[in-house]
């Protein structure tokens, strides 16, 4: 995943479709309406925030970043909209909170560009990267929590395994966390490259020569646990959708299946009648109160992966706020 960097190294993803679907909320329907709002729920470096109000001059923009450096880099490059900008060092589950204590009810737009950043990954001693040796931490946000070397020398085999299987997707989750207790018995896990390569040696040497390096699972695992992204996400896209204004709209990016299950099902309850079946005629009180912008969840084009290789497994859903039935 990759939210752009202040020196145009990289592209945000997806960010001319993610402009488009937001635009027509975000235009104030008459003269007296107030400038429209969006929150940047993953602030990243900035690349969408800057896109968007560089496209809408009036606009508002809170912007929500769990990692401070990101929050300092965005803040530099948003600096010609500070007026109309507000940043917050908060987990996008935070967001009521956040809109509660600007005193804002509702808002028009809201964007959720998920999982790690290219800064974090491109530096190497924030731990993200299996390709590059570097303390055990993976923490989004270093001021405190849990690293990534205390889970992997603190948890038990069965709960390394649950952790991999749940939320890596890894078929061998098992016997990953079975050599990393071995190992641990004699010297503490403390480095990126040491676990890469005992993941490595502890998968089956068929399966090792497809589906790309054999540590990714493991570590998106352990990145998820340490983070607690799923528990975030599950609380944050619910009240993300709450406060959205009639004719509010949200976007979501997300990189893996996990994420994307947890927005679909999400979108789909309040996109579909919950008038019970053995009814004649559908209930008013239970019409849908949001409508699915996109068919399914939209990917990126060969070109842009071409462009930013982050984007590859990319999934775009995004959807409208509709009036409540009286």
């Amino acid at each position: 995943m990759d939210r752009g960097t202040p020196q145009g190294d990289h592209v945000p993803v997806l960010l001319d479709r993610c402009l488009a679907l937001l635009a027509p909320a975000l235009h104030p329907r008459t003269e007296a309406d107030r400038p429209a709002v969006v929150v940047d729920a993953t602030l990243g470096l900035g690349g969408h925030a800057e896109a968007l109000l560089r496209a809408h001059p009036d606009l508002r923009l809170v912007g929500l970043d769990r990692d401070p450096a990101a929050l300092e880099r965005s803040r530099s490059r948003l600096s010609p909209y500070a007026e109309r900008l507000h940043l917050v060092h908060a987990v996008y589950d935070a967001l009521p909170a956040v809109l509660a204590e600007l005193g804002l009810d509702s808002v028009d737009g809201v964007l959720f560009d998920l999982g790690v950043s290219s800064m974090q990954l491109d530096r190497a001693e924030r731990g993200f990267a299996y390709s590059q040796d570097a303390p055990l931490d993976m923490r989004m946000d270093q001021t405190g929590g849990r690293t990534a070397g205390e889970i992997v020398n603190g948890y038990s085999a069965a709960r390394l395994a649950q952790i991999l299987r749940e939320y890596g997707e890894e078929r061998f989750a098992g016997r990953i966390a079975a050599a990393i207790v071995r190992e641990r018995g004699d010297t503490p896990l403390e480095s990126t490259a040491r676990l890469a390569e005992l993941v490595r040696a502890a998968i089956p040497a068929a399966t090792r020569r497809t589906g790309g390096h054999p540590a990714k699972r493991t570590f998106q695992a352990l990145r998820i646990e340490v983070n607690g992204e799923l528990e975030s996400l599950r609380a944050a896209v619910p009240a993300a959708l709450a406060a959205l204004a009639v004719g509010g709209r949200i976007v979501v990016l997300s990189y893996h299946s996990l994420e994307d299950r947890i927005v679909k099902r999400a979108f789909v309850s309040e996109s579909t009648d919950r008038t019970p079946l053995d009814l004649p005629v559908p209930l008013p009180s239970a019409a849908p109160t949001l409508r699915l912008l996109t068919r399914g969840a939209e990917t990126a084009t060969a070109d842009e992966v071409a462009a930013n290789p982050r984007a590859a497994s990319v999934r775009l859903r995004a959807a409208e706020r509709l009036e409540a039935a009286a």
